[in-house]
């Protein structure tokens, strides 16, 4: 591995790495631009050092033939390790908020744009070009797709809990039905009669075109009223 290769798969990982992570800057993600280029580079480094290593071992041994009985190297030790601490990363790109979970996309492409990374540093050219494709299709394409077809039939099931201040439930309702969103059905879990005196209720409900169950929790959770908002398996 020359110079000219290392500039070549460092260059390659900001470019790849950069595009992936605009995607989610672009979006409000919490690990974005930045984040998805060191991480690729770093990815890439962690190997090429590993390919460093290995050649050393092997010219060593070249050089030396009573020694080569024992040296021993691993080419996967360093991509193992990657993976692993990639993992931490992207766990922390997960926001926990009023029982909705978010950022596990991010999450995700972190540890895409880490496995990349790796195949750039190996030199898989291909591969890796192949793989940043696929990725950009999942992320915009299969995201379009997702929000005209998958979340225009699937039934969610929004569990709220709340003071019941002003007819809030009522309000929530009438604005939903407003926003075209189909209510199926609704259950009423408990009715102020626990500690906290709150209500609790599981609504059922189909989304218009166009409406995402993000902008819909974050509608609902602005209001004052609201002790738990989640949305729950159906």
């Amino acid at each position: 591995m020359n110079e000219k290769q290392v500039i070549i798969r460092l260059i390659l990982c900001v470019l790849i790495g950069g595009l992936i992570g605009y995607e989610r800057e672009a979006r409000n993600r919490p690990a974005g631009f930045r984040t998805h280029i060191l991480v690729c580079i770093g990815a890439c480094i962690s190997v090429m050092i590993q390919q460093y290593c290995t050649s050393e071992a092997i010219a060593l041994a070249i050089l030396n033939p009573g020694i080569k009985e024992v040296l021993k190297t691993d080419v996967t030790r360093i991509s193992a390790q990657v993976i692993t601490g990639i993992g931490f990363l992207g766990a922390g790109t997960i926001i926990r908020d009023k029982g909705s979970v978010k950022g596990l996309t991010t999450a995700a492409s972190i540890w895409v744009v880490a496995c990349i990374g790796m195949t750039i540093g190996l030199g898989y050219y291909f591969l890796s070009i192949v793989a940043f494709i696929m990725v950009i299709i999942v992320l915009l394409i299969l995201k379009k797709l997702e929000q005209k077809i998958i979340d225009r039939y699937k039934v969610y099931v929004l569990q709220i809990e709340y003071t019941d201040k002003e007819n809030f439930i009522e309000k929530i309702l009438f604005d939903l039905v407003k926003m075209k969103v189909k209510i199926k059905k609704f259950e009423v879990c408990y009715h102020g009669n626990n500690k906290r005196n709150t209500n609790k209720i599981n609504i059922y409900m189909q989304l218009p075109r166009g409406i995402s169950i993000n902008y819909i929790l974050q509608y609902i959770q602005s209001n004052d009223n609201i002790c738990m908002l989640r949305i729950l398996k159906n």
